[in-house]
């Protein structure tokens, strides 16, 4: 089958299957994995891409990790909370200084993911226990981006490739 149609069935398949596994097995928010899975075919994919953006998205956990309870540390009103947001939005740009960390939007995934976390769970950034946000977020982005690297490697398997033809003979190949 063409490449298009491959990666539709092979996403199709596992995006069905990542969502009954967070749901029973793995529970992690399901939102999570779609967006570090994104975030593989964005950086590059392959394993190059894999490692990419699950350092990137790792690098975004942290940071928001860090800019919450920052926040929490000051008292956690609204007008803290944004400041600690700030600098570490500002934070996230400074990172692409790293050449594995050049992709910002990869960073901000995990950023994005850890703080839709706090949201999504209701768990707050102080919790010490394996339901930490950080590390729900973090298991999640690296989920994700295993479900893109098998989603390519199952298109790639199933793509027809185009058979080699030789040219007659006295024809420039």
């Amino acid at each position: 089958m063409d490449s298009r149609t491959a990666l539709t069935l092979s996403i199709g398949v596992l995006g069905g299957l990542a969502v009954a596994l967070t749901a029973e097995v793995i529970t992690v928010p399901i939102w999570v994995v779609f967006l570090a899975w994104a975030s593989f075919f964005f950086v590059g994919g392959g394993t190059a891409g894999w490692v990419r953006s699950v350092s990137s998205n790792l690098v975004g956990v942290v940071i928001a990790s860090a800019s919450l309870y920052a926040a929490h540390l000051m008292g956690g009103s609204l007008l803290v909370t944004a400041i600690a947001v700030g600098v570490g939005s500002a934070l996230m740009v400074q990172a692409s200084w790293v050449p594995l960390l050049s992709t910002t939007p990869a960073v901000v995934v995990g950023f994005a993911s850890t703080v839709s976390t706090v949201a999504g769970t209701g768990n707050t950034i102080t919790v010490t226990s394996i339901s930490h946000p950080g590390l729900v977020a973090a298991v999640a982005c690296i989920l994700g981006a295993s479900f893109g690297i098998l989603s390519e490697y199952v298109a790639t398997a199933t793509t027809k490739k185009p058979v080699a033809t030789e040219a007659p003979e006295g024809t420039p190949a």
